[in-house]
């Protein structure tokens, strides 16, 4: 299990936990504005792949979370990026 407490990489940090297909935790800073730290954590979240909570939080979640539930997260396909940046600028 791996836990990620956003510091200044937050969601590389997530994506570099999940590729490893660790389950995970995020723990989100609450006290931040414009907090997209929280939505990225929903979100994955919606999507299977993550449980989050916040400091005040994390005990309840730990006491009733079930990893079984989550989603393995899909690999990452950076040469289908490659391609699509070339057709977008019509390098093919």
């Amino acid at each position: 299990m791996s836990f990620s407490c956003w510091d200044d990489r937050g969601a590389g940090s997530c994506l570099e936990t999940l590729e490893k297909g660790k389950p995970l935790i995020v723990v989100i800073n609450d006290k931040l504005m414009n907090n997209h730290q929280l939505e990225l954590a929903k979100q994955l979240h919606r999507d299977g792949y993550v449980l989050y909570c916040n400091c005040s939080t994390l005990v309840k979640t730990l006491q009733s979370m079930d990893l079984s539930a989550l989603k393995p997260f899909p690999p990452g396909q950076p040469e289908k990026f490659a391609s699509f940046l070339d057709k977008v600028f019509g390098l093919q």
